[in-house]
């Protein structure tokens, strides 16, 4: 029989710790273990590898590996960027997040399993087996490379994540890792109109690969294959391959670095999409920027404008609805990615508005651009000191969430106090105050949260990022969509940071986040 995955000794006992530790006692005892000099990287290595062990994935898409592992890279960036016992706040929400997922009834008890890489002559089944699996029977039997990816492809169909897995354990070994992962890529981008996850979770922990190395690759992507692998099999978007077909997308000779050149038109195409009321007009107008010589460098920055514009009209109230500015981000980095295949990085530029969370902010918007710029200008002048405690004040006062009246998460509307902070933070923008002052304090306010599962730490990162890869005057926007949504999600659940605090003395903002509790 199959054992479960075992990892070296330098790790496994720091992994055993994050597995068996009572939730109770898992703050206190990861911050003991962090001041006596287990390195920040270490420990979340261990709280990677735990939660890819002992929990399954979710049925949708909370719970499970998904989330600790699609927040590897932000929590990792967000604590270089803190000063002292700050920076251990995110780890131990990772920590916390993965203890939770490895102890809760819906995802486990579990054990992922010792795998044997098989290639498709390892994986080949009969014809009548086949059939006696509703399957059609068509059945291959050859071997290497190109039949192996043809039968992982063919486990996606059929929604096979354990053959799936099976077989791409024996592509990391045979093929150049990037080749692998375009594979994976291949089909994850399309299923994003199924649900976000599918194109967030691979990608988001191939770019924690990218700083954590190698070493647990296999482990740490096997999740992210299975739940790619499964049902339901991907959606076609008719209408964006046609654009693809119908422009030339795949042959067409495409500029790839943009240039200060670009800087107008990629300023017009991203404010075009910040206004669109359609979200289906957005790759009709990238497709046609891109013909008309716009590099995908140059598209990619465009689309984050946008998504900044329509991120600022969103009247969503759902902490968890940040995905029109992670992904985004997600689709700018793996865009500059050496080895992906074109076909793929048109999906990925073109497929953003069809994720659910991203598309269903179509639904609830402003008519127009915000923030409302005569409410804005109506403030009395602040110095920059004053501005930043004053959008401090407002987010940490939010009014608290009723539950009770709260019936689908995905249908919240922002109350009307998150305004007043996005209105806070534009005037901070207007008049050109220190960026990193405003980031280092959103930073900081970031790491209260517990209840979305990462989604507010990778939202964070991810307004960093674009604020400087953006050029003037547009990176401004991201500033405020941060503010924005830290106001949406401060005080949803605090239990980490509360536990915390009670170990952590002298933390910087203490007394008010005590008086917004």
């Amino acid at each position: 029989m199959p054992n479960r995955i075992q990892f070296p000794e330098a790790i496994e006992p720091l992994v055993q710790f994050i597995e068996e530790t009572p939730a109770a006692d898992i703050v206190d005892q990861t911050l003991e273990k962090l001041r006596a000099g287990v390195p920040v990287q270490t420990m979340l290595t261990a709280s990677a590898l735990a939660v890819a062990r002992s929990s399954d994935l979710p049925p949708g898409h909370h719970g499970g590996p998904l989330h600790p592992l699609a927040g590897l890279y932000a929590v990792t960036k967000l604590s270089e960027r803190l000063e002292g016992e700050q920076r251990f706040l995110p780890i131990l929400q990772h920590v916390a997040l993965s203890n939770k997922h490895i102890h809760d009834p819906v995802t486990s008890p579990f054990s992922l399993l010792e795998f044997k890489p098989l290639d498709a002559g390892g994986a080949i089944v009969s014809r009548t087996d086949d059939l006696a699996a509703d399957g059609s029977g068509d059945v291959s039997s050859g071997q290497g490379v190109e039949a192996t990816k043809a039968a992982f492809l063919k486990a996606c169909t059929r929604g096979e994540s354990n053959k799936a897995d099976h077989l791409f354990l024996w592509l990391w070994d045979n093929v150049p890792k990037m080749e692998a992962f375009d594979l994976l890529l291949s089909v994850a981008i399309p299923k994003n109109a199924l649900d976000d996850h599918y194109f967030i979770f691979p990608s988001y922990t191939w770019r924690a690969l990218e700083m954590y190395g190698d070493e647990h690759l296999k482990v740490l992507m096997r999740p992210a294959v299975r739940y790619v692998a499964r049902f339901p099999t991907h959606r076609v978007v008719p209408d964006v391959d046609m654009l693809i077909e119908k422009h030339e997308l795949l042959t067409r000779d495409l500029r790839e670095k943009t240039g200060e050149d670009e800087t107008a038109e990629i300023g017009r195409i991203g404010e075009a999409i910040g206004r669109v009321e359609k979200y289906n007009e957005i790759p009709r107008l990238l497709s046609q920027a891109l013909v008309d010589g716009l590099s995908i460098e140059g598209a990619g920055e465009a689309l984050s404008i946008g998504a900044a514009g329509l991120f600022l009209r969103s009247q969503t109230g759902n902490p968890m609805d940040v995905h029109m500015h992670t992904s985004a981000n997600l689709r700018r980095w793996l865009l500059k990615l050496d080895g992906l295949s074109r076909r793929n990085r048109m999906l990925i530029l073109l497929l953003w508005h069809t994720g659910p969370e991203v598309m269903s902010t179509q639904y609830r918007m402003e008519a127009g651009p915000q923030p409302d710029a005569a409410a804005v200008a109506a403030l009395p002048h602040r110095s920059q000191e004053e501005l930043l405690e004053a959008i401090t004040h407002s987010i940490h006062h939010q009014p608290p969430t009723d539950w009770s009246t709260v019936t689908n998460l995905g249908k919240m509307i922002a109350v009307p106090e998150v305004r007043d902070t996005v209105n806070l933070a534009q005037q901070y923008v207007n008049l050109r105050y220190d960026p990193d002052v405003l980031i280092n304090r959103l930073a900081e306010i970031v790491c209260h949260d517990s209840f979305t599962e990462m989604h507010a730490f990778k939202h964070h990162q991810s307004i960093f990022e674009e604020f400087y890869a953006t050029r003037e005057p547009w990176r401004w926007m991201h500033l405020v969509c941060g503010a924005q949504a830290a106001a949406i999600s401060f005080g949803k659940n605090m239990e980490v940071f509360e536990d915390a605090l009670d170990l952590m003395h002298a933390y910087p903002g203490r007394e008010a986040a005590i008086a917004a509790e």
